[in-house]
C-alpha cells in the first residue's frame, strides 16, 4: 500500500508539466500529503495554496451560495463543490473532492503545457488510491 505522499510522487512523475500533487484536509486546511518538484515551494506556500483551496470548496463566500440555494429549494445545499478547475497566467489547478472523503481535497498543479485532459486523467486516475488512505 502507497503513502498519500508516494501516491502524490505518482501523479506528477506521470502527468507530463506537473508541478505538484497534494492532499488537503477540508476541515483544517492541513496537508496530508504532498510532493514537489519546484524548489521555491516552501512550507509556507503550500500552506497559502491549502488555505485558498479550502476556501474555494468551503469558504464564506461559497457557504452563502448554498445557504441561499438551500432556502430556495427548500431542502439542505452543503459541500456542492466536488471539482475546480483554475488557470493562473503560468499554471494550470485541478481540484477534487475524493469520493467517499467528503473532506479531503486532491490537488494537482501543472505548467501550461500540460494537456487539460491528462491533468485531469492523472488526478482522477490517483484518487481511488488516495481514498485508501485519508483517514474518514
Amino acid at each position: 500500500m502507497s503513502s498519500i505522499n508516494e501516491i502524490c510522487k505518482h501523479v506528477v512523475d506521470d502527468v507530463d508539466d506537473a508541478l505538484a500533487a497534494g492532499v488537503v484536509d477540508l476541515n483544517t486546511g492541513l496537508i496530508l500529503g504532498v510532493h514537489h518538484n519546484v524548489p521555491y515551494f516552501t512550507q509556507s506556500y503550500l500552506d497559502a495554496v491549502a488555505a485558498a483551496a479550502v476556501d474555494m470548496f468551503r469558504g464564506k463566500g461559497v457557504s452563502n451560495v448554498e445557504k441561499r440555494l438551500s432556502q430556495t429549494r427548500g431542502e439542505e445545499v452543503r459541500d456542492s463543490m466536488m471539482e475546480i478547475h483554475m488557470s493562473t497566467p503560468k499554471t494550470n489547478h485541478f481540484m477534487s473532492v475524493i469520493p467517499g472523503k467528503p473532506n479531503a481535497l486532491a490537488v494537482l498543479i501543472t505548467g501550461k503545457k500540460a494537456n487539460l485532459g491528462m491533468g485531469w486523467s492523472g488526478l482522477r486516475g490517483a484518487l481511488p488510491d488516495l481514498a485508501t488512505q485519508c483517514p474518514s
